[in-house]
């Protein structure tokens, strides 16, 4: 499965661009090898909040790793078209360090920055930490579990809550399944409150299957609900996202 992912991090960040909260897992590659790795990736999604649309979207991953150090950065761009009107555009940069001081435990840092026009955030900056815990040692089944503590700063389009600022709770548990070397079934799921009002919370959820069609390119379609207790004004609360494409990966 050298060239497939094990998708999602922990209950932090929904899919891609596509949403409000990006799957950090999803960026993870898995290899044993020292050095540079990456993938890119091209996607067509059918989803809904406020409306029915339909997405194009492109991303780029690339992860460092040496010894006990990760590095991953990932950048996305997505191209959504409403019920019939024009493009709209969001996009999100994500940067994340990880230090493995144990076999099974893992201290991570990031920063993020992201915007979405459908769903009226102008941006959404987070800077969070925490560990992150892998609950078996089996390579065919993976079971981890997160939680982490973000600062965030979001710009809303409305005029209710114009911004906001404040600290978020981030707890995740994600597994993956590789029934055979070809195939790989993964599912994280988030839940996010903020730490003065646990009433505001947002959860989601994201399961992701992946078939390699040769070598390192891959079809992948991934299936993702959130549900935001407090979005943006004329925004639902629980949106759907379903989204598939090809991903080329290298080592």
């Amino acid at each position: 499965m050298k060239y497939l992912f094990t998708l999602f991090l922990f209950f932090s960040f929904l899919s891609s661009s596509h949403s409000q909260i990006l799957n950090a897992e999803s960026l993870r590659k898995v290899t044993d090898t020292s050095g540079f790795s990456g993938s890119a990736s091209f996607n067509f999604s059918v989803k809904r909040n406020a409306n029915d649309y339909l997405g194009l979207s492109n991303g780029i991953h690339l992860q460092y790793k040496m010894d006990r150090h990760l590095v991953i950065l990932k950048n996305d761009i997505e191209f959504q078209k409403v019920e019939g009107n024009n493009f709209e555009n969001s996009g999100i940069q994500h940067l994340r360090y990880n230090y493995k001081f144990h076999p099974r435990i893992a201290w991570e840092a990031f920063a993020q920055a992201q915007y979405n026009k459908v769903s009226k955030i102008n941006f959404r900056g987070l800077l969070g930490t925490g560990p992150r815990f892998k609950l078996t040692t089996l390579d065919r089944y993976r079971f981890y579990l997160g939680t982490l503590i973000m600062y965030e700063q979001e710009e809303l389009d409305d005029d209710v809550r114009a911004v906001t600022r404040g600290f978020r709770g981030s707890a995740y548990f994600s597994f993956s399944i590789y029934p055979t070397e070809t195939i790989s079934v993964v599912s994280t799921t988030y839940y996010q409150p903020r730490l003065r009002d646990f009433e505001d919370y947002r959860i989601s959820s994201q399961t992701s299957l992946l078939i390699e069609m040769f070598k390192n390119f891959a079809f992948k379609t991934s299936y993702t609900f959130t549900y935001n207790q407090f979005p943006a004004v004329g925004i639902p609360n629980s949106q759907y996202d379903l989204t598939s494409g090809v991903v080329y990966s290298f080592d």
